[in-house]
């Protein structure tokens, strides 16, 4: 069965372009009049699963996009609620193989480094370093994570890009953090303020194609 009738690609500024979000609750009314972006699921196996079926699908088709957008909600106690960052650079927090003598944070036998640095060509757009893991993360838990903000998807994505060696970026509202989650509505009641917000950063992306910043 293929893949590829329900992947959709967006021209901006003459380039093609896949959105990649991971759910339906952040695909607002502002952002439905933009995109139409391919639904994940959640979590990094979700994303890479469909992110690895799609391109795969699209270049059998010889219609691989120019360039890959990860956008969404994240989590975050230090960085402004409701706001919209720029992913300076993800990681991915689950893996840990230290006690066999690998750096934490890098995949046994693969050559990538902790961070990886992407692209952030929207200006007066600020930038964030983000870590992607498995978990919800709330409360004390920010201890332990080296970035200023968490999502489930974004390094899964960036794995499926590389191995098109598509480039990827990625567009983060903060829907938490500020207090500890408790309930289904303490991640949603942000998500109208940031689908708006998204799609103003899609535009700005937009003009900044047009611009020659990517």
């Amino acid at each position: 069965m293929s893949f590829s009738p329900d992947v959709s690609l967006t021209d901006l500024a003459g380039r093609r372009v896949l959105f990649v979000m991971a759910a339906h609750a952040e695909y607002g009314p502002a952002l439905k009049a933009r995109i139409r972006p391919l639904m994940t699921g959640v979590g990094p196996i979700e994303s890479a699963l469909a992110m690895g079926m799609a391109l795969q699908s699209l270049a059998a088709e010889t219609r691989l996009p120019d360039l890959v957008v990860s956008l969404g909600s994240a989590g975050s106690r230090r960085l402004e609620q409701g706001a919209i960052y720029q992913v300076a650079s993800v990681s991915w927090r689950d893996i840990d193989a230290s006690p066999l003598g690998f750096t934490k944070g890098v995949t046994p036998f693969l050559d990538h480094p902790v961070e990886t640095a992407l692209p952030t060509p929207i200006e007066a757009l600020p930038t964030a370093r983000l870590s992607t893991g498995s978990d919800i993360v709330t409360g004390a838990a920010y201890d332990g994570i080296d970035a200023d903000m968490v999502d489930m998807e974004t390094f899964a994505a960036l794995r499926a890009c590389q191995r098109f060696s598509l480039p990827l970026i990625g567009l983060r509202g903060i829907s938490d953090g500020a207090a500890d989650l408790h309930h289904y509505d303490d991640w949603t009641e942000l998500l109208h303020v940031i689908d708006e917000k998204l799609a103003e950063a899609v535009d700005g992306l937009e003009t900044a194609i047009e611009a020659g910043k990517l």
